[in-house]
């Protein structure tokens, strides 16, 4: 019989993306093995289409309920699903998070899983326990694929992998012109990773200016003040105003299969490090991220062609519109060239 395994990870978006070469590596070690993964409603969409993974079982966190539903009617749908994953009787699960994830190790023991692998303790209930020490150095994709090695897998990991459906990318409108089309990500989730809109406005102009580039605008929509899932509307707006004498055009993504559409369609992104960023990776696309004040070393574009902004200050605000355009001159003459990045560095 072909082993069954089972992958959960509930975190965001960036950290299942970083997640994906662990699932390639399953598929290339025990190509008749049934791999399925354990993710939420939010993140989902990452494995969408992904030839990896047979099966990909999702569930909601109540805080991304719907206002019509109770805490307690999610709970009680995340039971019935641990109901049905129980019956498929796994071999193997994996908790894919480099950190002692409590309430994911929850979910693993639900499944009744004949063989639990995570990091923390055997005290944790883990039959296969990783260090947690051996998740301080490195990217988290090299902290992810260290879960591996109780199944004897112990190789650096590939490339992140992000799925665009060919017929939904088709549908992305762009502005016409023959410069290249360059993805701009506005949102940030910390403050401390957001760069002003003003800025955006004076790069833009630049980079037509000097490149003829075009641009797909990409934000986090709704309104700033929604308590749950505030949005950039309003920054949006400011931005497309600025830049009507400029070929761009304004995404709006209300679904993360749209981000991951639009994303597909261009051939460079500009963004603050994040989900997009780590989907733009996923998508092999040559990027330039801001970075503020999280650990450029652990959460860098993992595998593809990149130009990382990070100021001594730890604070995006202090990235200026020339350290942009410096790293968009040299993003253009590294693919020129040819040239990628290493695996284990920026």
């Amino acid at each position: 019989m072909p082993l069954h395994i089972l992958v959960i990870r509930r975190d965001n978006i960036g950290d299942l993306v970083c997640t994906t070469p662990l699932f390639s590596a399953l598929r290339r070690h025990f190509p008749e093995a049934r791999i399925a993964a354990l993710v939420n409603s939010y993140n989902a969409p990452v494995l969408d289409g992904n030839p990896d993974v047979d099966e990909v079982h999702v569930y909601r966190k109540a805080k991304h309920r719907d206002a019509s539903e109770s805490r307690i009617a999610i709970w009680w749908e995340t039971w019935q699903l641990m109901c049905r994953l129980r019956k498929k009787k796994y071999d193997i699960a994996i908790v894919a998070t480099p950190a002692r994830h409590v309430g994911a190790l929850r979910f693993a023991h639900w499944t009744n899983a004949k063989r639990v692998i995570a990091y923390g303790e055997g005290t944790d209930g883990i039959d296969d326990p990783i260090p947690l020490a051996h998740t301080n150095t490195g990217h988290e994709t090299e902290a992810v694929m260290g879960l591996l090695s109780p199944l004897g897998i112990d190789e650096a990991p590939g490339l992140t992998r992000v799925m665009a459906h060919a017929k939904q990318v088709e549908t992305i409108a762009v502005p016409s012109g023959e410069g290249p089309l360059v993805a701009l990500h506005i949102s940030a989730r910390k403050p401390a990773q957001r760069w002003p809109i003003e800025r955006f406005s004076a790069l833009a102009h630049a980079l037509h200016a000097r490149h003829r580039a075009r641009f797909l605008l990409f934000w986090s929509p709704g309104d700033a003040n929604h308590a749950q899932h505030p949005g950039d509307d309003d920054k949006a707006e400011q931005l497309i105003a600025s830049c009507q004498d400029l070929p761009l055009l304004a995404c709006s993504t209300y679904r993360l299969e749209e981000l991951i559409a639009g994303l597909a369609r261009c051939d460079r992104v500009i963004c603050s490090d994040g989900g997009a960023m780590h989907l733009a990776a996923g998508l092999g696309k040559p990027i330039i991220c801001f970075f503020g004040n999280s650990d450029a070393e652990r959460w860098h574009p993992w595998g593809v062609v990149h130009e990382l902004l990070q100021h001594p200050s730890r604070k995006v605000l202090d990235i200026s519109v020339s350290d942009v355009l410096s790293a968009f001159a040299n993003l253009d003459q590294r693919i020129i060239e040819g040239r990628s990045v290493s695996r284990d560095g920026p």
